[in-house]
């Protein structure tokens, strides 16, 4: 079954899995098909959704999660990452990971024998953008001929937009101030994508360019965790960026706003687009559940 390292690692299977968390969370899949079966949740970083919506679904599914934080655990005294995958692949059934670099849950993957899921990374963020779709489809009815914009950063989340909008037929832009763009290698294998899937991927500084036609506005916040000593220049470098009233009306009429949380409201989005009515922020968040319940599904099922 391998691993959810990156959105790559689901190209062919995206709508499948989506279809999947439409169908759970309407209540038309099998009660409790995860009965007896375990995730091991490791966290090098904090979190508030992540840790939530993957204990409580696992728990809907009819599965436990064990919590497990760098301070749990060997790793944080030095064993190596190897060791720990082969000896969790012991006793639980899969392995999500919040982690701060991606070559440690490449690592991970590498050495275990049960599969392991990208709960975050310094490079990809594959179940948010999950949940992300997700959102989308229920707000805006379908996927195919959409456009979306990320307005900010080339971070984590607007690499795994990056590779899944294409392979939902949208268009995507990305507004984001030079020096901040996209990972190289995720940028081209993303527009290898758009070209398989007949769409468009736009990289620009130009807010008025990325916004037009616009259904979809993400944005995230200016300094990541592991970029706070960057927070002043970022802070200058991202002002032009932020999401407010006169950009969203650059976009279409009836475009939606998102954003993966926690946000700084009066920073990276203004209060009256974060908490007005074309926020869908918190159904954003409620999908994130949704969305892992199916990735837990289609992985230790």
């Amino acid at each position: 079954m391998g691993s959810l390292l990156s959105i790559s690692d689901i190209k062919d299977d995206v709508k499948y899995i989506l279809d999947l968390a439409i169908k759970i969370k309407a209540g038309d899949v099998e009660e409790r098909p995860l009965e007896g079966k375990t995730l091991a949740m490791i966290f090098q970083k904090s979190s508030t959704r992540t840790r939530v919506s993957f204990d409580v679904g696992m728990y809907q599914l009819g599965g436990r999660a064990i919590f497990l934080s760098s301070n749990d655990l060997q790793m944080g005294r030095g064993e190596p990452i190897s060791d720990t995958a082969k000896v969790l692949s012991r006793f639980v059934d899969g392995i999500m990971i919040r982690a701060i670099k991606h070559s440690d849950v490449e690592e991970l993957a590498k050495y275990s024998d049960v599969p392991v899921i990208n709960g975050l990374t310094d490079l990809e963020h594959p179940c948010q953008v999950l949940a992300d779709m997700l959102t989308i489809k229920e707000h805006l009815g379908d996927w195919e001929g959409r456009k979306i914009c990320f307005v900010g950063d080339g971070n984590n989340v607007s690499n795994s937009l990056l590779l899944i909008a294409p392979l939902l037929g949208m268009d995507m832009s990305l507004a984001c101030p030079k020096g901040y763009e996209p990972c190289e290698s995720i940028l081209k294998t993303a527009l290898e994508y758009a070209e398989e899937f007949n769409t468009e991927i736009t990289i620009t500084d130009d807010i008025g360019v990325a916004l037009e036609n616009v259904d979809a506005v993400f944005t995230d916040v200016w300094v990541s965790m592991g970029d706070e000593v960057e927070k002043a220049q970022r802070e200058i470098d991202f002002a032009p960026f932020q999401v407010n009233k006169d950009l969203m009306s650059i976009a279409n009429d009836d475009a939606i706003f998102l954003h993966c949380l926690p946000a700084v409201r009066g920073q990276e989005v203004t209060a009256d687009v974060i908490d007005g009515p074309q926020s869908v922020i918190y159904d954003e968040a409620e999908n994130r559940m949704h969305a892992q319940k199916a990735i837990l599904y289609y992985y230790l099922k």
